[in-house]
C-alpha cells in the first residue's frame, strides 16, 4: 500500500469544509483519511479494522447531511475515528484513549457532532428515533440518522426500536434513516439467522451472475454502463428478496458498496429527501485499505501500538498470563472433568478467552450474538434441565441483563456461573466499559454469591468453587495480567465464604477484595498493619470481620469497585449487625465516572495504589514513624 501525502485532509476542520470539495477530491480525501487513521492508531493503540472500514461511509454522511444540525448516531461507537478526524479533532488523535485525551467513543461533552454517547451496542436506532420524534414535535426540519453495525443488529433492542420506528406518531411516521453497516463481522464472527440472511442477499448466485453478466456486456459502452450502475443502486430491491425491514414499515434500499462514493452519495441524497422511515443497507469490509487488517480483522480490532509497515508482531518476551487466559484454560479443563458444562458468550469469544473451548467442544459452545438478556435467560433454561452453564460476560455488559439475572436466575436459584471479565477499571475504554458496579449490583440479589479472587491461581480456584455450587455465583476478575502467580493444574476449591489473613500486624486491619490485595500488602508493610484477603464479597466472612474488628483499632476496606453499596458497605453492615462500633475507612472508586487512561495511573489518581492506600490510612488514623520515613 502506498501512502499519499496529506494535503486535502489538512484543510478539513469541519464537515462544512468537506462539503466544498468535488467528488474527485472526496476520493483523494478518503485515501488520506484512511492513512491518518492507520498512522494514529498505530501510535496510540485503539480500534483499527472497524474504522478503516467506515472511511467512505463517514465522508458520504457528512457530505450529504448538514451536520451537526442533522444528527448522526453511531453504533457501536468504536467505528467513529474518521468521524472524529473530520469534525475538528484531527490534531488531537495523538491523545486518543489517553488520560486527558479524546475518547475512543462518541461523547456529547467532547463535540457537538457527537450527538449521542454510544459505546455499548444496539442503542442507535432508539436514540435516533427519539431525536426524530423530538424534531417532529418541535417543528424542526432536520434529519436523524442511525448508523448501526451488523453485529449490533442482532440485539433485541435494535428490533424493538425498528418496530416502534415504523409506526406513525401523531399521525406521521418520523423522518428517520437507518444505515446498516454490513461488514460480515462484529468483534467475534457474527452469528444468528439475521446475519445468514444478510449474507444470502449478497451471495445469491442469481444476483451475482446477473450483476457480473451485465458488467461484461455494458463495459464497452460507458454511457449505458453508468446508466445501469445508477439504476442498480436504486432498483436492487427488485433483484433481491423482500426484506424483513420493509415489514417494519421502512423503505429498504440496498445492499450497496459502502466503499463506493459514487454510489453512496447519490443514494444518501435520495433518501435524505424522502419522508418517513428509510433503511439503507451498505456493505463494507473491515480493515479496508490496509491488507494486514483486511486479512485478519479480529487481530487488528483493538491493537496496542505497532509499526504499520510490519504489522502486529509477537512480543520478544512472552507476556504474563492474563486472567482471561486463566478462564479459558479453566473452562476447557472443567469441561473435560464435567460433561454437564456448557459455555455461553454474547458475541465475545475472543475477548472472553473462549476460542480454544470453541475448537475443542463445539457442541457445548453457544455464541448468542450481542444479546445479553437472551444469554442469561438461555442459561437459565439450560440449568433447568440439569446442565451447568457458564456465562462468560464482561462486567459492564451484565448490567444489560439485570432483570433476567434477578427474575430468571436468582429467584429460581439456578446454578449458573457468571465469569465476569473486565471487573474494575479497564483503562483506555473508559467509563462506558468499566466494571465498577458489579459488587454493588450483585450482592443485593438473594441467592447470588460474588467471589473476588486476588490472583490468577485463586481465580482458577474461585471458578471451580463457583461451578460446583448449586446456586448462581459470579466470579469477578480484571482485564490483563495479575502478579504472575503459579497456576495449579488441579481443579481445587476455596473454602466457601472464608477469607484468610495474609499478614499479621497491629492496630489497623486492611480487608482487601480482589487484586488490590497486593498494593494493600505493600501499604501494610509501611504501617505494620494486618491484611486479610477476603475472597468473597458475598457471602462475606462475617466471623473474620468481627474478629479483626475486636482485635484492631480500625478497619480499612479496599476494592476496585464503586464505594456506594460495595464491599466496604458490606463490611459496615456486618459490623453493625454484630454490634461493633470499630471505625471503618472504605477505599474504592468514588461516586463519579472514571475517565479513560492507563489503569495504573487511574488507580493511583484514585488513591488505590500502595502509596495512596498508605496515605489515606495515615491521614485518617495517624501516621507511624515507619510511614513517615517511607514517604519522606
Amino acid at each position: 500500500m502506498t501512502h499519499p501525502k496529506t494535503t486535502l485532509l489538512s484543510r478539513i476542520d469541519s464537515p462544512a469544509d468537506l462539503r466544498r470539495l468535488s467528488r474527485i477530491e472526496l476520493k483523494t480525501l478518503a485515501s488520506e483519511l484512511r492513512e491518518h487513521v492507520l498512522q494514529s492508531v498505530s501510535r496510540t493503540g485503539g480500534h483499527l479494522s472497524s474504522n478503516l472500514g467506515t472511511v467512505e461511509l463517514t465522508i458520504a454522511l457528512h457530505y450529504v447531511f448538514d451536520t451537526p444540525a442533522d444528527r448522526l448516531v453511531w453504533d457501536v461507537g468504536h467505528q467513529t475515528y474518521p468521524h472524529k478526524i473530520l469534525t475538528g479533532r484531527r490534531d488531537r488523535m495523538g491523545t486518543l484513549r489517553q488520560l486527558g485525551g479524546i475518547s475512543g467513543f462518541p461523547r456529547r461533552d467532547e463535540s457537538e457532532y457527537d450527538t449521542f454517547g454510544t459505546a455499548h451496542s444496539s442503542t442507535s436506532i432508539s436514540a435516533a428515533l427519539g431525536m426524530a420524534v423530538a424534531a417532529q414535535a418541535k417543528g424542526e426540519k432536520r434529519h436523524a440518522v442511525a448508523i448501526i453495525g451488523d453485529g449490533a443488529m442482532t440485539a433485541g433492542m435494535a428490533f424493538e426500536a425498528l418496530n416502534n420506528a415504523g409506526m406513525p406518531h401523531a399521525g406521521k411516521v418520523p423522518n428517520l434513516l437507518v444505515v446498516l453497516n454490513d461488514n460480515d463481522m462484529s468483534i467475534s464472527p457474527p452469528v444468528g439467522a439475521l446475519n445468514k440472511y444478510l449474507a444470502r442477499l449478497m451471495s445469491g448466485k442469481f444476483y451475482a451472475a446477473a450483476r457480473e453478466g451485465a458488467k461484461s456486456v455494458l463495459k464497452n459502452a460507458p454511457p449505458l454502463f453508468e446508466l445501469a450502475r445508477r439504476f442498480e443502486e436504486h432498483a436492487k430491491g427488485m433483484v433481491v428478496p423482500g426484506t424483513i425491514f420493509e415489514e417494519f414499515g421502512f423503505n429498504y434500499v440496498g445492499p450497496i458498496d459502502g466503499h463506493d462514493l459514487d454510489s453512496l452519495i447519490p443514494t444518501l441524497e435520495n433518501l435524505r429527501d424522502k419522508p418517513g422511515a428509510q433503511f439503507l443497507h451498505v456493505v463494507t469490509k473491515k480493515g479496508y485499505g490496509y491488507k494486514l487488517s483486511e486479512a485478519d480483522p479480529v487481530k487488528y480490532h483493538g491493537p496496542t501500538p505497532f509499526d504499520p509497515k510490519v504489522g502486529i508482531q509477537k512480543p520478544a518476551t512472552p507476556p504474563k498470563t492474563t486472567f482471561t487466559q486463566v478462564f479459558g484454560q479453566w473452562l476447557c479443563d472443567m469441561a473435560e472433568a464435567d460433561p454437564r458444562l456448557v459455555a455461553i458468550t454474547p458475541a465475545m469469544r475472543e475477548g472472553s478467552g473462549m476460542v480454544e473451548f470453541h475448537k475443542r467442544f463445539p457442541a457445548r459452545y453457544f455464541d448468542v450474538g450481542i444479546a445479553e438478556q437472551h444469554a442469561v435467560t438461555f442459561a437459565a433454561g439450560i440449568a433447568c434441565e440439569g446442565l451447568k452453564p457458564v456465562v462468560a460476560i464482561y462486567s459492564t455488559f451484565l448490567q444489560r441483563a439485570y432483570d433476567q439475572l434477578i427474575h430468571d436466575v436468582a429467584i429460581q436459584n439456578l446454578p449458573v456461573t457468571f465469569a465476569l471479565d473486565r471487573a474494575g477499571l479497564v483503562g483506555a475504554d473508559g467509563a462506558t466499559h468499566a466494571g465498577a458496579y458489579d459488587i454493588a449490583y450483585l450482592r443485593c440479589i438473594p441467592n447470588l454469591a460474588v467471589l473476588t479472587p486476588a490472583d490468577e491461581n485463586e481465580c482458577r480456584m474461585a471458578l471451580t468453587t463457583a461451578f460446583r455450587r448449586d446456586q448462581p455465583v459470579a466470579v469477578r476478575y480484571p482485564r490483563g495480567a495479575g502478579i504472575g502467580s503459579e497456576i495449579q493444574t488441579a481443579l481445587g476449591e476455596l473454602p466457601w465464604g472464608q477469607g484468610e489473613v495474609r499478614r499479621q500486624g497491629e492496630r489497623i486491619a486492611i480487608l482487601a477484595f480482589g487484586t488490590l490485595l497486593h498494593p494493600a500488602l505493600a501499604a501494610a508493610e509501611r504501617l505494620n498493619a494486618t491484611v486479610a484477603n477476603m475472597r468473597f464479597a458475598k457471602p462475606l466472612d462475617a466471623d473474620l470481620v468481627a474478629e479483626l474488628a475486636r482485635t484492631h483499632e480500625a478497619i480499612v476496606t479496599v476494592e476496585e469497585g464503586c464505594l456506594p453499596g460495595g464491599a466496604g458497605s458490606a463490611v459496615m453492615e456486618a459490623l453493625q449487625a454484630a454490634g461493633l462500633a470499630t471505625p471503618v475507612l472504605a477505599l474504592g472508586l468514588p461516586d463519579t465516572f472514571i475517565e479513560h487512561g492507563d489503569p495504573a495511573k487511574l488507580l493511583a489518581a484514585n488513591g488505590l495504589d500502595a502509596d495512596g492506600i498508605a496515605r489515606s490510612i495515615a491521614q485518617r488514623f495517624g501516621a507511624r514513624p515507619a510511614l513517615l520515613r517511607a514517604n519522606s
